[in-house]
């Protein structure tokens, strides 16, 4: 019997164990299985293209909006200051190895540039001659100096230097295509400001920031942002955007400051000084200027279905309206496609992000472009 016991015991472990293995075996077989599906949608290709070809690409067209490598909206803006550019051109000119930079094409042939935007813009301002070198300390002797001053032979070099393109192909979801620019990113300056005010300068505004205006819910309807965007704070990014840029309008000191310290010094001016009935009375503002925007433009502060927020055009749209509300006090509204004013030549030159999004000139052209068109209904 201890025999046959013993027996039927080793029998039982063996089924066990074989249970054990098909299981391991069948855990092995979906993990694979994932990693091949995530990996379709990851599909693309190396290339190697000249400075010359690359600014051409991006420049081409680019006032009517059909360049062929163009920049989305929620890259929109530009932030890098003339030592980064300079810094740039001049790893370019010793032979220094520049990242690869990530575009995804679109069905319609364009070229979406997914990494890369504020390098392929001062790459376009420099050799545009937008751009003089500044507060380089090993090659001295080109600060000061634009593109066109250089020697011939260097500027060739320049425009024949190499650089490599990494292209994610055209069946790349929206989603592969935000997940691959918040892994880039991660950990990097761009998309952050927000949180740090948040952490670090706290205070009564930035309270009614996060726990009034940000929970508005037409707010939110007229808002569309993607859950990348949302993790990093853009909608109260936008709405801070929203109270400094209409409250310092015309004057934008973005020259010597830039716009994430010009907001940084009113958050702390407004920490400082916000009572209980200015805080009532922008929020009256607020709601106003979100009422406008829901009865004028069909889908809100997107452009289109798509959930994206470009932050100059919610700065045109939002200023705007609010500027005309306080000058007017009652509108006609009627409704707008936002196609019709997207495909203004005037308006889209206001809005570009070729270079230098936020100097005070393009700031007050793009919000007085709105505003005359609420005062006009």
């Amino acid at each position: 019997m201890k025999l046959l016991l013993n027996a039927g015991k080793i029998f039982f472990d063996h089924n066990i164990l074989s249970v054990e293995v098909c299981m391991q075996e069948g855990k092995h077989g979906r993990i694979e299985a994932e990693i091949e599906r995530e990996q379709s949608m990851v599909d693309y290709d190396t290339r190697e293209f000249t400075i010359e070809y690359l600014v051409d690409k991006y420049i081409k067209n680019s006032e009517r909006g059909t360049n062929e490598f163009f920049v989305p909206d929620y890259q929109r803006e530009f932030v890098w200051d003339e030592y980064r550019q300079s810094k740039l051109i001049e790893s370019i000119i010793l032979g220094l190895p520049i990242p690869s930079m990530f575009f995804a094409e679109n069905k319609d042939g364009r070229c979406e540039i997914v990494d890369g935007s504020q390098r392929v813009r001062t790459l376009a301002a420099f050799l545009s001659d937008e751009l003089s070198l500044a507060h380089l300390q090993r090659l001295t002797e080109l600060n000061g100096v634009r593109f066109s001053e250089l020697p011939a032979s260097r500027q060739r070099k320049i425009k024949n230097t190499a650089l490599k393109l990494i292209f994610l192909s055209d069946s790349a979801t929206e989603d592969v295509k935000n997940d691959l620019f918040e892994r880039i990113n991660k950990g990097s300056d761009l998309l952050k400001e927000m949180e740090k005010r948040k952490g670090i300068l706290r205070g009564k505004f930035i309270d009614f920031i996060y726990n009034r205006c940000a929970k508005n819910k037409l707010f939110l309807q007229l808002t569309p942002i993607c859950k990348m965007m949302k993790t990093r704070q853009e909608g109260e990014e936008l709405i801070l955007r929203f109270f400094a840029f209409f409250e310092m309008y015309p004057k934008y000191d973005t020259q010597h400051q830039g716009v994430a310290r010009l907001l940084d010094s009113y958050v702390i001016e407004k920490n400082k000084t916000l009572t209980d009935d200015e805080e009532e009375v922008k929020y009256a503002q607020f709601e106003s200027m979100l009422g406008a925007i829901q009865k004028v433009f069909e889908f809100g502060f997107a452009k289109d279905e798509k959930p994206q927020v470009s932050r100059v055009y919610f700065e045109a749209l939002s200023v705007g309206a609010a500027l005309a509300l306080a000058e007017k006090g009652s509108l006609n509204f009627r409704r707008i496609p936002s196609s019709e004013i997207l495909s203004d030549t005037e308006f889209y030159q206001h809005m570009s992000g070729k270079y230098k999004t936020h100097t005070q000139a393009k700031i007050n052209s793009r919000i007085d472009y709105i505003k005359n068109i609420f005062l006009g209904m």
